[in-house]
């Protein structure tokens, strides 16, 4: 809560004492020679606070209580008197204090997620509109008065329907013409990717998705998102094949089928840095390797990264795009995605020409 100039820790422990009196919260006082002071104050109706002052003048108070209104006003009031006895105490010489949002724990509804780089965000969640457990994953969609509904699965934040940035990024930015063009989607069950090529006239596109349960959440919930397109798994100039995209793959590489655009909406790039620990990073070298062999030579391979922040994790991505059995050359771009609240990395891969 505060960072103070100097005082006795035992002193501070003494002033705040009579607030918690007060609340009538039993208090136990723990002491290290080099390591400062922590008190714990407990109520009857199960409220506790804990004060942890360390040597170098940090001073970090907690108070936890129910959702009850009245102990929530309680636990307010509680921080609102520390402030001002530590005003008092340290005669206004703390340099800064900091009061957090409090953290509801265990409520209906989660709202705290994380983003890619390890920071916890706290959304403006409401309502849990779809869960499901299908053999692939846990699905959620949830929510969001700020985002819409969000598509969130295995825990991470996949796809909000305030996310166009993320859908039009995958697909090139607006800088590709995909009329009378053969595409390949990999994944992008939320029917995002699939609703906005539609529109612009390819000769056929073939998405492949191994969860139809993923389709039937996003169908209901997500229309914003993709519209009519999965009302229906065959249109005019698409096609939806609720499979495993590898065995596709082998299959259209045996073939010799091409396309024009394969567009990857699998997976972001893995956090871990491990190649030779993490299954994920072989798996992304299998597609890779296989999209390639699908790709016409002037055709182009899209899909995401990560995090911007994941500079060691984007890094190791590239070097394995160096290790393809087929020569490949690419760019990137970073886009905010408002409901990842971090930017994003997208790349552009397409096969190395001779003397390029």
């Amino acid at each position: 809560m505060a960072r103070k100039s100097e005082a006795d820790g035992n002193t501070i422990i003494k002033d705040l004492q009579p607030i918690f009196q007060e609340q009538e919260m039993t208090e136990t006082v723990h002491a290290w020679e080099d390591h400062g002071y922590l008190a714990t104050y407990t109520g009857k109706n199960g409220s506790f606070a804990t004060v942890r002052i360390y040597p170098r003048g940090l001073v970090l108070i907690d108070v936890q209580c129910s959702d009850e209104p009245q102990e929530k006003a309680s636990a307010h009031q509680i921080l609102n008197k520390i402030e001002e006895k530590m005003q008092e105490i340290l005669h206004n010489s703390i340099r800064q204090v900091k009061r957090l949002p409090a953290l509801v724990r265990g409520a209906p509804v989660d709202r705290y997620w994380p983003t890619a780089d390890g920071r916890l965000v706290e959304y403006d969640i409401d309502e849990v509109v779809y869960s499901k457990e299908s053999p692939y994953q846990n699905i959620k969609i949830m929510h969001s008065k700020q985002f819409g509904n969000i598509l969130i699965l295995n825990g991470d934040v996949n796809l909000a329907e305030s996310d166009l940035a993320y859908t039009h990024a995958i697909m090139g930015s607006g800088k590709e013409d995909y009329y009378g063009k053969e595409v390949l989607i990999l994944g992008g069950g939320d029917g995002g990717i699939l609703y906005e090529l539609v529109k612009l006239n390819p000769k056929m596109v073939t998405m492949v998705e191994i969860d139809q349960m993923v389709i039937d959440g996003c169908r209901e919930y997500m229309r914003k998102t993709c519209g009519d397109v999965l009302d229906n798994l065959k249109g005019d100039c698409y096609q939806v094949l609720v499979e495993d995209c590898v065995p596709v793959l082998k299959m259209y590489a045996k073939e010799g089928r091409t396309f024009d655009y394969v567009i990857n909406d699998l997976t972001a790039v893995p956090i871990s840095t491990s190649p030779e620990e993490d299954s994920t990073w072989e798996f992304l070298h299998l597609i890779l390797d296989l999209s390639m062999k699908v790709l016409k030579d002037d055709g182009k391979y899209f899909t995401q990264g990560n995090c911007v922040n994941l500079t060691e994790a984007l890094t190791l991505y590239e070097e394995q795009l160096n290790m393809l059995s087929c020569p490949v050359q690419f760019s990137k771009e970073v886009v905010c995605v408002p409901s990842y609240m971090e930017l994003w990395v997208f790349y552009t891969i397409w096969k190395k020409r001779s003397g390029s």
